[in-house]
């Protein structure tokens, strides 16, 4: 990197720490720091989910497997998460925007509390909370990752800058400096995306005829929709677990339906958000699928988009890539702090500390900033040693993804009414039997990926489903209540 690269990236955290000092003054309450005081509109909600989804793991693990085997990258992860969110829009999306306007809820796990009982919402909670700090440390590793590429810093500086940087902005400035900075990201990500695709393109020689004649010029498997260990099971898995995650078990994207009017406008945002799933990742994967082209036999497939920044890009383009990547990871890790912020002083500390309950406006906001710069300083912990754990792979996907699923699965089907039977003893069988399929896999591996990542959420959404049919206990007053406020229309 040259000066100028250093010029455009350094121009970008002041971006960002303008946004951040800017939502400062628009944070009142706890409820303007989590929920936007539920005023995002539909298109920035939208946006927000879409790039929430994404981080420097992408450039980096997912650039690796492109690398490496082609095609089905797009088709496991990207197509998987279009289809989980278009089926989201319509059944769950606009349950979280109701859980705010009916019920007042401005974290993911609040209303666990009147679906389940107390001691089902805090277990959700607590080991949601742990499971977070792995993920989110993953994608601080992974920026950190890329940095060292274009710059040769230190994989630990790396770190340290990302984190330090996200836990001002976020502290400051709440769910608003989070959203805003995922539209700034999402202007850079489009110029830097569209600009890589652009410069591939010329590289092959082809003209836009390259963007078919660039599977003549790699192995055959490329080509394919499934390239083992990424088989048509493992797709299946990712789409069941893609679900769960992407219309909220994924608390930061809960946190985006939760943030707006009505249900109606939730239903649009994750439209929007499908919509850019379907069609950004064809573009912004193109030059990780052409990268064998140019680089042969890599040792270490995760640098290849590093590489190709660094050949094919002039200086200070380089350092609109590598911002566009930082904002990439920063909207992640940004929202994850906000919402495990949330779900720590309004769902924990209150039952650790019943004071807290009474705290007053000005009380509440000084603790959502103190949790959500507490929570995170233990990412970045975790990212300084994420060797430690399988790498940023190991962190994004045997853990996060195997672990989500057995924690999301009695919080989005909570919300619907065909599992209105499945009460507090289901949701707990459900995640214990998942939890313990994944400690058992873990134990006696069974060679197959697919297994490994989809066991755990299939057996936790079997158990819950089974339990809750033969239940004989009756539904509590409160739960109708909640499931027919969640059904109703806009």
């Amino acid at each position: 990197m040259e000066l100028l690269d250093w010029i455009v990236l350094g121009l970008y955290f002041v971006m960002l720490l303008s946004i951040g000092l800017w939502a400062y003054f628009r944070v009142r309450n706890s409820e303007d720091f989590y929920t936007a005081g539920g005023r995002l509109p539909w298109w920035l909600s939208g946006i927000s989910h879409h790039v929430s989804g994404y981080s420097g793991a992408v450039f980096v693990a997912y650039a690796g497997i492109a690398y490496t085997h082609g095609f089905t990258i797009y088709v496991w992860w990207a197509l998987t998460v279009a289809i989980a969110v278009l089926v989201a829009a319509f059944y769950i999306a606009p349950r979280w925007a109701r859980l705010r306007v009916t019920f007042g809820v401005q974290s993911p796990t609040e209303y666990l509390l009147i679906r389940y009982n107390l001691p089902t919402q805090q277990m959700i909670a607590w080991i949601g909370t742990v499971i977070k700090i792995f993920d989110t440390g993953g994608k601080l590793a992974a920026i950190a990752i890329l940095l060292n590429v274009f710059s040769g810093t230190s994989i630990t500086f790396g770190i340290l800058l990302v984190g330090f940087i996200s836990l001002i902005y976020i502290t400051i400035g709440g769910l608003w400096a989070d959203v805003w900075n995922d539209f700034g990201q999402f202007i850079i990500q489009l110029l830097a995306g569209l600009t890589m695709f652009v410069m591939v393109l010329f590289k092959l020689g082809d003209g836009i005829s390259g963007i078919f004649t660039l599977w003549d010029r790699l192995p055959e498997s490329h080509g394919a929709f499934f390239h083992d260990p990424y088989t048509i099971g493992f797709a299946a898995a990712m789409l069941m677990i893609n679900f769960f995650s992407y219309s909220g078990g994924t608390w930061n994207l809960a946190t985006r339906f939760i943030s707006t009017t009505s249900g109606k406008v939730a239903k649009k945002a994750a439209l929007l958000s499908s919509v850019l799933y379907f069609i950004w990742p064809l573009v912004l994967f193109y030059p990780m699928f052409a990268a064998p082209v140019f680089f042969e036999n890599l040792v270490d497939p995760t640098l290849s988009y590093g590489k190709m920044v660094l050949e094919f890009l002039p200086n200070g383009l380089i350092g609109l890539v590598l911002a566009s990547l930082f904002a990439n990871t920063l909207s992640m890790t940004a929202s994850d702090s906000n919402t495990v912020s949330a779900v720590i002083s309004r769902d924990i500390l209150p039952v650790l500390f019943p004071q807290v309950k009474r705290f007053s406006k000005a009380q509440a906001l000084t603790l959502a900033r103190v949790t959500t710069l507490c929570f995170t300083i233990l990412t970045i912990v975790i990212a300084v040693n994420a060797a430690h754990f399988g790498g940023v792979f190991g962190l994004m996907i045997s853990w996060f993804a195997a672990l989500l699923g057995p924690i999301a699965i009695p919080m989005i089907l909570g919300l619907l009414p065909a599992f209105k039977r499945s009460g507090a003893m289901s949701a707990m069988i459900a995640v214990f039997s998942g939890l313990f399929t994944f400690v058992l896999l873990k134990i006696c591996p069974v060679g197959s990926l697919a297994v490994e990542i989809g066991a755990p959420t299939l057996v936790a959404f079997l158990t819950f489903v089974v339990t809750g049919l033969f239940g004989t206990g009756e539904i509590s007053p409160e739960v109708d209540q909640l499931i027919d406020g969640l059904s109703n229309q806009d």
